[in-house]
């Protein structure tokens, strides 16, 4: 992209860093458009957002590499779609909810009275490492190297470093690969785990091959990281309001509208991208074709304009307006399981405890661009 735009901010100065969230808040006050060499053109809106979600024509989401499906304009994104929603079905997430429950209560019930744990490390991150392996038919061990994967994943981006994301490209396919070979050679290709199924999957009457089942998989292991973001988060807000966590313990039922709730105000993932195909205005801003589009979604899910005391959880709240999955086409096709994976851990340690305090607020690290999680936090489970 060639532009002549000024910078407006600095998405990477260690003053937005600092407090993403109350940054990313001014922003969208002030400046609700605003440029950078880092991110293109940042929209922070709510409803300017929901509109280029809303017209996938005007604002495209193809990737330079090839990236199933959320690096798709329709019609090709269609097809792709289309094969990959049955594996999140209701029925494909309620099969696999007992076996996420199990990892789960194997992650918690060694962290019982404890002081002083890493409720990031024990819990946050491996639980849904090792459900996507067990979704994924891979040896639970392989979880492993996914955590350093999906790591090194993030400080590349941050640091727009495409010599580590390549690597970490080849890393991720030899994975697939090694997974493709094994079912070739003992001809477990037609049996019925996930992976055995996308490599006999056909789009438009034509198989998809091996590169296609690498970009599919990449996208949704990726996805386990904004998870365990998303854990992370919710735990973080637990342990730090007893009340709120009381009427959890007391109204499990409420638990599902509040994880959304709590990610609106808190989200886990920062921001996507789109590229203008022709030129166009938003907010007062002329933006080029082929310009670069960063959407804030963290920005967007504290807008006053969408939502009443955007800053408040409020358990009760309707959550028609909340982006926390996405909106439109490209909506996260991978909700399902995220919503089980998270509901399933507040579940799993509302069971083995009676309370979840934070040993020291101060001592918290959060992380920063491209996730919003938490890096650390130390919690007593009585």
């Amino acid at each position: 992209m060639s532009n002549k735009s000024a910078a407006e901010w600095d998405p990477r100065d260690p003053s937005v860093l600092h407090d993403q969230r109350e940054a990313y808040d001014r922003m969208r006050e002030e400046c609700p458009v605003a440029f950078s060499d880092f991110l293109g053109w940042s929209v922070f809106r709510h409803g300017d957002i929901v509109g280029i979600l809303d017209d996938p024509g005007a604002f495209s989401s193809r990737s330079r590499h090839l990236a199933i499906p959320n690096g798709m304009d329709p019609p090709e994104h269609t097809g792709y779609r289309e094969l990959i929603e049955p594996f999140f079905g209701a029925d494909a997430i309620t099969a696999l909810e007992p076996e996420c429950r199990t990892i789960a209560a194997g992650l918690i019930e060694p962290l019982a009275d404890r002081t002083g744990v890493d409720v990031i490390e024990a819990l946050a991150v491996p639980l849904p490492l090792q459900t996507i392996c067990r979704f994924l038919g891979w040896p639970i061990e392989r979880w492993e190297h996914l955590r350093g994967w999906t790591h090194g994943n993030q400080l590349a981006s941050f640091a727009r470093d495409r010599e580590s994301s390549a690597a970490l490209a080849r890393e991720f396919t030899g994975y697939v690969e090694d997974e493709i070979a094994a079912r070739r050679l003992d001809k477990r290709v037609t049996s019925d785990d996930l992976m055995s199924r996308l490599m006999v999957a056909e789009v438009d009457g034509q198989p998809i091959g091996d590169e296609a089942i690498v970009s599919i998989l990449r996208n949704w292991v990726a996805g386990q990281g904004t998870v365990a973001a998303g854990i992370g988060l919710l735990l973080y807000h637990l342990a730090s309001d007893a009340e709120l966590q009381d009427r959890l313990r007391e109204s499990p039922e409420r638990l599902t509208n509040t994880i959304d709730e709590i990610l609106r105000v808190d989200g886990p993932l920062v921001s996507n991208r789109r590229t203008t195909t022709s030129p166009t205005t938003i907010d007062g801003k002329s933006i080029p074709e082929g310009g670069q589009l960063t959407l804030m979604w963290i920005a967007a899910n504290r807008d006053p304009r969408a939502f009443a005391e955007p800053s408040t959880i409020d358990i009760e709240r309707d959550q028609a307006g909340n982006l926390l999955f996405g909106h439109g086409i490209h909506d996260c096709v991978g909700a399902p399981l995220a919503r089980m994976q998270m509901r399933v851990a507040l579940e799993e340690l509302f069971n083995r405890t009676t309370a979840i305090v934070l040993d020291d607020p101060d001592a918290v690290e959060r992380m920063v661009y491209p996730s919003n999680g938490i890096r650390k936090m130390s919690v007593t489970m009585h």
